[in-house]
């Protein structure tokens, strides 16, 4: 057989037939079919037979010469069968029959077993590519997620994409070693309800959280160990399961079943999981550190409430029912005093609504979530001057430099509290609010024209939110410094520094 110019070698032929992933499974074995027919007339055998079975790539299985039908084959003799391994490792990717003369047909063996060794190579390598791009989707799915209940569910549909399972779950362990929540993916609610109670750790499940370590099964449905299929339970069969480690400790297991691209989950699917898992693990613990810090904020928060309620309020109500506390004795005694006493308790009143107020201001609910921090700030500035009438100076930078949204919401938190001070404490006409950059820092000033205070003597009742101030700078790193004299109001100045990429 003459060979065209323009015709491509049997072995680059069949690489490209393998290789080729826009082919149909008819044109793949047509291209497949006439590349081997080549290589047999290349090489001068009379028949060859073919098997691949080699993830990824397509099974193949034809025949052609001598060994097309089983016939002639039978007539023949037994054909010299060979193995075709794998570079590297030396995996089995199939088996080559060729009906020839011993010499002839190792030829044509050994030129199959590379072709079919660097198609496989090649696609081994894409497949591991795809496999990293996959990983790193899912891992970015879950990073910064910062509700646990969120995260938690986040990762059971991220791995169960990840390694194309039918089914998910994640079980968080208790520290007694009983599965406390059972999150899933790809059940239904009503499923889920039909189930009944979710597991508790015992059988399969049970043997990951004491063993700590990953379980791959063929077919769950025929493995003794396992326990407590329901009715309703969907019918399970492959299973990969892998713990969930952060800090070294197991903190649950992830749990997949029914691989949907394959009869099980292959070496590969466990490693990825494994990888997942790792990332899997931190995001689980970020999200229980900061929920554990906003809870601890709180606590902060209603403790600063409290004292502040305590130092102000509460004090000038106790002071008012004093002054209440004899009137009915001098209401015929002492008529002029009587009158004079309830008009300065009504005043007293009147400020105790107006400090309420301005408390009730100090605790509304930032706008971040809206707007950007100018937009919240003039939005303070603006519900202060209606609240309090003190004339309010506002300058911002134009514009100011984009913060990381908790950054944000520390500023405004301590405008808000510097104000409320202001509102509360300093009997001031006028205030300003300042907010720069300069260099790696922001500079914020919130002043007034008050009453001012003694700087050297000890903060009395009532400056407790100072205190609040500067520990809200310190925690960003930052410094407050306090300039008042009595009667000559007051200024505060916060450092806040920036990294160099913000």
């Amino acid at each position: 057989m003459k060979k065209s110019p323009d015709e491509p070698l049997p072995l680059h032929a069949i690489l490209e037939a393998l290789e080729d992933g826009e082919l149909s499974p008819a044109a793949r074995r047509g291209a497949l079919t006439a590349a081997v027919e080549q290589l047999v007339a290349t090489y001068g055998v009379a028949g060859a037979e073919l098997v691949i079975e080699a993830p990824p790539l397509e099974p193949v299985e034809l025949a052609v010469g001598s060994l097309r039908n089983r016939a002639s084959r039978v007539d023949a003799g037994q054909p010299a069968e060979w193995r075709l391994s794998g570079p590297g490792d030396g995996r089995l990717l199939g088996v080559v029959r060729i009906d020839a003369v011993p010499e002839a047909a190792e030829q044509a063996a050994r030129a199959l077993e590379l072709v079919v060794g660097a198609a496989w190579a090649r696609a081994e390598a894409q497949a591991a590519a795809r496999r990293l791009e996959a990983l790193d989707a899912a891992v970015r799915g879950i990073a910064g997620v910062l509700s646990v209940e969120r995260v938690l569910q986040l990762i059971v549909d991220r791995v169960r994409e990840l390694v194309g399972a039918q089914y998910a779950a994640l079980g968080i362990v208790g520290p007694f070693g009983a599965i406390e929540q059972f999150i899933t993916s790809g059940i239904s609610g009503e499923a889920r309800t039909r189930i009944g109670a979710p597991p508790r750790g015992h059988g399969l499940l049970g043997l990951i959280v004491r063993e700590d370590r990953a379980l791959r099964i063929d077919d769950i449905a025929h493995d003794p160990r396992r326990y407590g299929f329901p009715p309703h339970h969907p019918e399970m069969h492959s299973f990969l399961g892998v713990p969930v480690r952060s800090k070294g400790q197991s903190i649950g297991n992830l749990y997949l079943t029914n691989k949907l691209t394959a009869a099980v989950f292959s070496d590969d699917d466990q490693r990825l999981v494994e990888m997942f898992a790792l990332h899997a693990g931190i995001a689980i613990e970020n999200a229980r550190l900061h929920e554990e810090v906003q809870r601890l904020a709180v606590v902060e928060e209603r403790h600063r409430i409290s004292q502040d309620l305590h130092d102000n309020i509460i004090q000038s109500l106790y002071a008012v029912t004093l002054s209440l506390d004899d009137l009915p004795e001098l209401l015929t005694s002492e008529p002029a005093e009587t009158s004079a006493r309830l008009d300065r308790n009504i005043d007293a009143l009147h400020q105790i609504m107006r400090d309420i107020r301005n408390f009730i201001m100090g605790l509304s609910t930032e706008l971040l979530d809206e707007a950007d921090l100018a937009s919240s700030l003039e939005s303070l500035a603006e519900e202060f001057r209606l609240n309090t009438l003190i004339d309010l100076e506002v300058q911002l930078d134009e514009p100011l430099p984009e913060l990381p949204a908790a950054l944000a919401g520390q500023l405004l938190a301590m405008v808000r509290e510097g104000l409320s001070n202001i509102a509360r404490h300093s009997s001031a006409t006028r205030a300003s609010l300042e907010l720069d950059r300069q260099a790696d820092a922001l500079r914020l000033v919130i002043g007034d024209n008050g009453r001012g205070f003694e700087t050297s003597v000890a903060r009395r009742v009532g400056q407790h939110g100072l205190t609040n101030l500067q520990s809200r700078a310190e925690a960003l790193g930052g410094s407050l410094t306090i300039h008042s004299e009595p009667a000559a109001g007051t200024r505060l100045t916060a450092h806040i520094p920036l990294d160099k990429d913000e």
